[in-house]
Formats: C-alpha cells, structure tokens, sequence
C-alpha cells in the first residue's frame, strides 16, 4: 500500500446521547472553548462543537482557535487575570506545571466532577494518558483530548534496496546504527553506484530526483530523544519523579545514559549516518520528502507523511539501547489536554456544562471518530476497543503502533512524563547545549552538564514564582 487513507475506516458520526450531567436551564448555558488546532484539525474541533450542541439543546458550545500551543496558554492567563476566561482551555503537554500551579484560575477535573456530579473516572483513560494529567494520588487534573508518542518512521522502499527486511524495522539503538551504516553504504550514499542504478529502476524517493542522502534524522530532539528516551528505559530525566512529586525538582539528564546517547549521535553525524535538520518538527520535511530512510517522529505528523510521502513507509516503535535496560518501557504522551477555568460570576450551571462537554468527548464514538479523522492516538480504553472492532488498525497498518508505544508496560514515576515548570524554556536550553556538541564545540558530558545547571536556574526561577 503505497498511499494510505488515514481517514480509511473512520467512524460514523452519529448523535450521542446526553452524558448524565443535566443543566436544566431555562435558556441555553453558553460556554467557550479556545484552541489551538488549525487546518483539518480545526474541521475536526468545529465537527466535535456541533455534534455536542446537537445532543445538548440546553448548552451552546462556541469554539474558537486563539493560535498556537504558547498563544492559547498566554491568552487564557491573560484573560483570567482579566476575569474573562474562557471556560475551557487547551493547553500543551509542557503547560501541565504551569497550570496546576495557576490556583484559583483552574477547577481540576476531580474537583469540577464532585461538585457536578459528573462521572468522569480516570480509569476510562489509558493508564500513560491520565498518567500525564493526574495528581500524583490519581486524581485527574486536567482533560485528556489529543494525544500523540513518538514513533520511528522508516522507508521501507530504501530498506529494500539496501538489502534490510522492511518487515523487521530495528528494535534496539545498536540495530539502529548496522542499519544506518548498511543505508549509507548501499542506498544514502550519492556516490554509490548500485543506489544510482537502483534509483533509476525504481519507483522510489529517487523517482522524483529525491535521492537518499542521509539514513537518520529526529524531529523533536528534547522530547524524543531525552525526555521519551528516559521514559523507555525507566531512568529519571529529573529527581522527584520527573516533577510530580514537588516544585523541587532538579534536572538529571546528565547521567551515563543520557551522555551516551549525546554521543551516539554525535558519532552517526560523524560517520555521516545522521542529519540534525533542527529543532522540533522542523525535521519532519527529510522524512517525507524522501531524504532521510529513518525519522524518529511524533505519531501526530501521520498525516503529513500519508500527504506527501512518495514511497512505502512503515511505523515502528522506539528503540531501546538494552546497555541501560533489559526491556523497554511505556513511552509518554506529547499533545493537549483541556482545562476547566475560572471566572468572577461564572455560575454553577456552566460548570455543569463543561462537566457535559468532557464526558462527551470522553464517549467511545467520539473518542475513536476524533482518534481516525486526527492521526491522534484514541486517549480512552474503550475507544481504541471500538477503534479495533471497526477494523480501522486493520484498514490503516501502523495505526495501532502509538497505542502499543503507550501501553508497552505498566506506568512507572518515570514513564508518566514530565512536569517541570517552564519546561519549553528547559527544552530550548537542551537544543542550544546539543547544538553546541554537534558543532563541535564541546564533548556530550560537558553539553549535559550545562544543560543540568542552568536548566536548574530556570527550575528554581518558577519555584519562587509559584511560592514552592
């Protein structure tokens, strides 16, 4: 299947009944969601907003895209500082921290459940989902929505030519390197002979006059390879659980582990084996466009490789290096989640709605329609169960890898994700320590090292800033 329809499979849309929440208002509750999808994903969001009205005639859900991840967080805070909040928010994965340390400005989900009387358990959700959202005693904080892992993306058309069994994608970070050596020499190398021959025969990348020119590259270097790389082999990126357990956390990402891999992609960039194309998804283009055989990615960007891919591509899971862990761990989720916020004079009874838009969201048909028509993973149990019996996985190969990814191992303190206060600033030193080493500039331990100390600065900055 050289094209896949990621949309292939997806449910119908069929009117659910009213979650048990009732309003019970004589005119219709009016509330407000601010978003951050765009494109087909803000299609998606205004599909979701009239089905709910649809099913709810005594609630009139208005939803309104503020821009990106940074700009709807910044715009919630600003309007509750200004007592217009709206009443529900997406807010990124890295924002966790900063809105469970925003008070007042949030009702948590336990706490907008026991005060409505909404039956939202945590235990709907998958464990490495809620795992992300909840207190460290369980209780969920904030809304599941849309949630992605990382993944490995590989050209199963290159792997073909240079000889590596499509069917067998590496699994270990040694098998990572063979093969990325093996790629070079018979297919990324311009020079090589055989490729050109090859290429020419072929409906490839190189049909297009896109010749493979580098085996691997990563998008979301800080997240993927640091912070889902501690995740997969149960290590701490930072002390305190990775951040659930206090504001006191410091950064320990400077360890063997995390040194060794620093310098195992400083030695692929030096055999030639490995492109760095920048910082977050800025890489995801050498993927797609056929440049680079294998590219460790977000789940989420499916899509833009089913748009653009030219060639056979597979999904697989992350490597693990079994030097540090004898079996891999869960990875965690990347995405938003959707918070409850406050305002002066917000009443109970849209409270109450919010209450009913979120068991909505959390129904089966809702959770896999969102899941297919998305390229996010289904963030409940009993969607990704319905998702299955549609056949969609079936339809859609590769499509159950993220949920794989997620349920890979039981939850550990150390598979649940971070929550670090100003992590978007932690990750941006992170990049400009790791650029440092791959310019040469300093050696891996010493670019880990700086990334500990003045990561830790920042760490301490939000700790005051809080009153931790």
């Amino acid at each position: 299947m050289k094209r896949r329809t990621l949309l292939a499979g997806a449910a119908a849309a069929p009117v659910a009944a009213a979650p048990v929440v009732k309003v019970l208002a004589a005119e219709p509750v009016k509330i407000t969601w601010w978003h951050s999808m765009s494109g087909a994903l803000g299609d998606q969001v205004a599909r979701i907003t009239r089905q709910f009205n649809a099913a709810h005639k005594d609630i009139e859900l208005t939803s309104v895209f503020k821009g990106s991840y940074p700009d709807t967080l910044n715009a919630s805070i600003a309007a509750w500082r200004a007592g217009k909040a709206p009443n529900v928010a997406q807010v990124f994965d890295v924002g966790t921290g900063t809105m469970l340390a925003a008070g007042p400005a949030v009702k948590q989900i336990w706490q907008l459940a026991k005060e409505t009387g909404a039956d939202i358990k945590p235990a709907t959700y998958i464990p490495a989902v809620r795992g992300y959202y909840s207190l460290p005693d369980g209780r969920l904080a904030s809304m599941p929505f849309n949630s992605s892992t990382a993944v490995m993306w590989y050209n199963k058309d290159a792997f073909k030519m240079a000889g590596l069994d499509p069917a067998k994608p590496p699994q270990t970070w040694p098998e990572v390197m063979q093969a990325a050596r093996v790629l070079k020499a018979k297919w990324a190398d311009p020079l090589n002979a055989e490729a050109k021959s090859a290429a020419a025969k072929s409906a490839a990348p190189a049909a297009k006059g896109s010749l493979i020119r580098y085996a691997v590259t990563t998008s979301w270097l800080t997240w993927i390879q640091f912070e889902e790389f501690s995740a997969i082999h149960n290590i701490p990126f930072a002390s305190e659980d990775d951040g659930f357990k206090g504001l006191g956390a410091v950064l320990q990402c400077n360890s063997p582990a995390h040194v060794a891999q620093l310098q195992r992609f400083m030695a692929m960039q030096k055999e030639g084996t490995f492109k760095y194309g920048g910082r977050d998804s800025a890489p995801d283009p050498l993927f797609y466009t056929g440049v680079a055989a294998i590219g460790f990615g977000s789940s989420a960007g499916r899509g833009d490789i089913v748009r653009n891919a030219k060639f056979d591509f597979g999904e697989a899971l992350m490597p693990w290096d079994p030097a540090v862990s004898k079996t891999p761990h869960n990875t965690f989720i990347g995405g938003a989640s959707l918070w409850a916020m406050t305002a002066p004079h917000r009443t109970a009874a849209e409270y109450k709605a919010v209450a009913a838009f979120f068991q909505f969201l959390a129904l089966p048909e809702q959770d896999a329609m969102w899941a297919q028509n998305s390229g996010y993973v289904p963030v409940t149990l009993a969607g990704d169960a319905l998702s299955r019996k549609q056949g969609y996985y079936d339809k859609n190969p590769g499509t159950d890898v993220p949920i794989q990814s997620l349920l890979r191992s039981p939850v550990t303190p150390y598979t649940r994700g971070m929550r670090l206060g100003r992590l978007p600033e932690i990750r941006n030193i992170l990049y400009e320590e790791c650029e440092l080493a791959f310019a040469g500039k300093k050696t891996a331990k010493q670019a880990l090292d700086e990334t500990v100390a003045r990561g830790n600065v920042v760490l301490r900055a939000f700790q005051k800033s809080v009153g931790g």
